[in-house]
């Protein structure tokens, strides 16, 4: 048993130089994921046609965006384990590697069970980053900025979005590139940029918190204590402010399934079913629209397939100014405020969109429009949402239970929405197209209500008071000897926090 001011220290600390470390080295897989999943929906319309050296169907695109998101829900669970049990960074470096490879051998498919392996596998590594990323950002950012650093952070898979809509319109162009290189160029980018990455991650230490827990204080106020220094030195201050509030923990050297099955289902039910509310809604709404935009831009508006990711860029620049520009929001005016009016927002604009549609009002470029202002709206929400499931549950069940809403969740809507909307495109009916929007609508406007019945309002406040470690123990000052004290002292031991 050790008490530890580590988790304050971290807390109280200033915005420096070291965070934009943290920020850039471990938020930059965003762009990645953003990267790869409007890779795969620019080059989904060059890919059926005879020349791309490929040649599958509109409904094996679909089937594809599919197996990338399962193999994301099955990384996630993977290494979700792994990453409470081995630490942030091993896994955080392990995960990267597994996409890297993947990625780069994705442009060396030539028939479609090869392009589906290496989808799953890429998905396989992404997914596992949702689990040690979260994890480690919001342990090591200070708490009065975690929200609109999380969402700034999150947002940024749309510079990946919009960057891989930017480079596939000259590398899809036949002028540029053949047919059957082009969209292969495009995967290998993908994995060069893996490749900075990993080397600038290498630079990003443990998570301070895991380490105390798990044994390693030694090694933690080494880290803490350079950190500080550090930020001394950048802001010219003699002293830092006070760390106020400490822990009495008791460490562990990992967290068993049994834990985390009591803690989800027990101890945090209506924790459990807002985080699968959240995650179901945008997931849905996301996979479904993204993975065939392209398509619905062709197939309905004759867009040619060369310039159909031109039509990204403005969308992915929407999704990435929502969480920039409402990010502070989430801090100042709260996460239950926020979090239930942009998805519900979203919703409302996206059923409008749907009628619009429908009524044949719409063009490629207003549709573009409309689904900007419905994802300038969603996309804070959406974000909000992995902020919200890394922020309420304990310490030691953090990855875990980001893997599992991340999976469920996306399981729900992220595999059934892409298959679901390309059959729908390949139907060729408008009004089977605007049924989609509304059902994507309307799960999102059910968790928007879900969060404003029982939201948990995370604002500004540590980690450990929004959710106890597992592994702390209550101990009182100076208790009176004799039973009466072993006794009280094993009620403080037993206590925890419930719904």
């Amino acid at each position: 048993m050790i008490t530890t001011r580590i988790p304050a220290r971290l807390d109280r600390l200033p915005w420096a130089r070291w965070h934009w470390l943290i920020l850039i080295g471990l938020g930059s897989v965003w762009i990645l994921d953003g990267l790869e999943v409007t890779i795969v929906g620019a080059v989904g319309s060059r890919i059926v046609e005879e020349g791309s050296g490929l040649g599958i169907t509109e409904g094996q695109v679909g089937i594809a965006a599919s197996v990338y998101v399962t193999g994301a829900c099955l990384g996630a669970l993977f290494f979700g384990q792994l990453t409470e049990r081995y630490g942030r960074k091993k896994i955080f470096l392990l995960t990267l590697g597994v996409y890297l490879v993947a990625t780069v051998f994705t442009a060396f498919s030539f028939n479609i069970t090869w392009f589906l392996v290496c989808r799953f596998f890429t998905g396989f590594g992404i997914g596992g980053e949702y689990a040690a990323i979260n994890s480690a950002i919001d342990e090591m950012v200070p708490a009065r900025l975690r929200g609109r650093i999380a969402l700034i952070i999150n947002g940024s898979y749309w510079l990946g979005a919009a960057a891989g809509a930017a480079l596939a319109y000259p590398l899809l162009n036949p002028e540029v590139l053949p047919e059957d290189i082009g969209w292969r160029v495009l995967f290998g980018l993908g994995g060069l940029m893996g490749f900075i990455i990993l080397f600038v991650r290498r630079m990003v230490p443990e998570s301070p918190r895991w380490l105390v827990v798990h044994g390693r204080e030694e090694e933690a106020e080494r880290v803490v204590g350079a950190i500080e220094e550090e930020i001394r030195s950048e802001t010219h201050r003699p002293t830092l402010p006070p760390a106020e509030g400490e822990l009495v923990l008791e460490q562990r050297t990992t967290t068993t399934l049994r834990e985390l099955a009591v803690t989800i289902v027990h101890t945090y039910p209506r924790r459990t079913v807002l985080g699968l509310s959240l995650f179901a809604g945008q997931a849905f709404l996301y996979n479904a629209v993204f993975f065939t935009q392209a398509l619905v831009l062709t197939a309905f508006f004759g867009v040619p397939s060369a310039t159909a990711p031109l039509f990204i860029v403005p969308l992915a620049l929407g999704n990435f100014l929502g969480p920039v520009l409402l990010g502070p929001l989430f801090d100042s005016l709260g996460r239950k405020p926020m979090i239930s009016s942009t998805y519900i927002l979203s919703g409302l604009l996206l059923v409008g969109t749907g009628v619009l549609f429908q009524n044949g009002a719409l063009t490629a470029t207003t549709l573009t429009l409309c689904w900007c202002a419905v994802f300038f709206v969603a996309s804070a929400g959406a974000s909000a949402a992995y902020l919200t499931v890394s922020e309420i549950f304990p310490m030691e069940t953090r990855p875990q239970a980001i893997a599992l809403f991340y999976a469920v969740g996306t399981a729900l809507g992220g595999i059934l929405g892409p298959t679901l909307f390309a059959s729908l495109v390949e139907s060729g009916e408008v009004s089977h197209i605007a049924f989609g929007y509304y059902l994507g609508a309307g799960l999102m406007i059910a968790a928007g209500i879900v969060e404003l019945l029982i939201g948990v309002e995370a604002a500004r406040r540590s980690l450990e008071d929004i959710a106890a470690p597992l592994s702390e123990r209550k101990i009182a000052p100076f208790p009176p000897p004799g039973p009466v004290a072993e006794a009280k002292r094993a009620t403080a031991d037993d206590s925890g926090g419930t719904d």
